[in-house]
């Protein structure tokens, strides 16, 4: 199967516009099998208690609007790898202080391989339990729902709104790659299936390393773009040729544009092409590296719409270092340079390695100039 041979979509597999409040006409019967928020088949490792999301308003729309995305990390107990709480808690505050636009749960740097249904729906309502009691309940909480079967996908779809996500970013299944239809059939009929079920919106996921190698056609994406409950996507593969090309054609397909309320948000993958995405026409973006520099990550975007690209420019080149750092160490050295500086951080779950002294001290100095950026801002 080739993710770049397009064919038409199915007929009557989604309806052509964009409607942000599209709901499954089934969607209060979806809520079935329900785990009370905050609930874990697992022991905490903290005192901080999700339990009770009263305070501020659980469920409400929350638009997605051009800005800095953060995919934020899991934190363990180093003892027992129990879900810390406490530390999640922390993390999603301080980065809503900085000023991000919204926040994501179980992504890549957030560990969901490493989550059971149970903790991924607890880190959720952490974060937005988080949120709101610091003042934060407008911000939109993005859920990793990526699995490979259609089913499971909706199901963490449905588990993720009960958690109080509002937008699920969903992976192409790939395991059985070699056995999908032809001209991208089996993606577009998974992505219209899970759309039509899932109780919130979806955001495309197109990361070829976390799928085999799958990079989704602009084609393919402009084409799921017009379901009504497809949202989003976030462009992980780089293509800046690919998210110029997305951008165009969703901005055409909007019967009423709004730059600052865009009917489909096209978000870089990465902080090392923030720049590159916003001249290519992207809104922003959704980046692992804004968990240590959330600062410079809004700053750079800042400047470049303020026109001063040069300062711009100057400012991407040592964001750009710096996630050259987060690229090469992944979670395991972005949370290793989160204790080095930050004090806090700790360790991915097992298997995943500790870093040794000498890992961590390269990690910590590769994160340097971006640290030191971060705390003049």
């Amino acid at each position: 199967m080739s993710p770049h041979n397009d064919a038409p979509s199915p007929t009557g597999s989604y309806t052509t516009g964009f409607n942000r409040s599209f709901r499954p006409s089934g969607a209060p019967s979806l809520m079935t099998g329900h785990l009370a928020v905050g609930e874990s088949h697992s022991p905490l490792s903290s005192s901080y208690s999700s339990t009770s999301l009263d305070s501020s308003p659980f469920h409400m729309t929350r638009p997605l609007v051009p800005g800095v995305y953060v995919p934020t990390m899991c934190f363990f107990d180093e003892a027992t790898e129990d879900v810390d709480t406490a530390t999640i808690a922390h993390h999603a505050v301080r980065l809503a202080r900085a000023g991000v636009t919204g926040l994501a749960t179980q992504g890549s740097n957030g560990e969901a391989v490493h989550l059971s249904h149970s903790e991924r729906k607890l880190v959720t309502s952490t974060t937005r339990k988080a949120l709101n009691d610091a003042g934060f309940s407008h911000m939109p909480i993005i859920v990793g729902c990526g699995a490979q079967s259609t089913r499971e996908t909706i199901q963490l779809c449905r588990e993720a709104w009960e958690a109080g996500g509002d937008y699920a970013l969903v992976l192409p299944p790939a395991y059985y790659a070699s056995l999908f239809a032809p001209a991208s059939e089996t993606i577009l009929k998974f992505f219209n299936a899970v759309a039509d079920a899932s109780p919130i919106p979806i955001i495309i996921y197109n990361f070829p390393g976390a799928v085999n190698g799958m990079d989704l056609s602009s084609d393919i994406i402009v084409q799921l773009s017009e379901h009504p409950n497809i949202v989003g996507v976030k462009l992980t593969c780089g293509n800046t040729g690919k998210l110029n090309r997305v951008a165009a054609a969703t901005r055409k397909l909007s019967k009423k544009h709004d730059p600052s309320n865009p009917d489909f948000l096209v978000l870089a993958g990465s902080a090392d092409f923030s720049i590159q995405a916003l001249v290519a026409g992207g809104h922003g973006i959704l980046a692992g590296l804004a968990n240590i520099a959330p600062k410079a990550c809004i700053k750079t975007i800042e400047l470049y719409n303020q026109g001063r690209v040069e300062e711009a420019q100057e400012m991407q080149e040592i964001v750009a270092q710096g996630d050259w750092t987060a690229i090469q160490g992944g979670v395991v050295g972005v949370k290793s340079g989160m204790v080095g500086w930050m004090g806090y951080g700790g360790h991915a779950r097992s298997p995943l390695p500790q870093p040794s002294q000498e890992q961590a001290r390269k990690w910590k100095e590769g994160f340097r100039d971006l640290v030191m950026l971060e705390k003049s801002l």
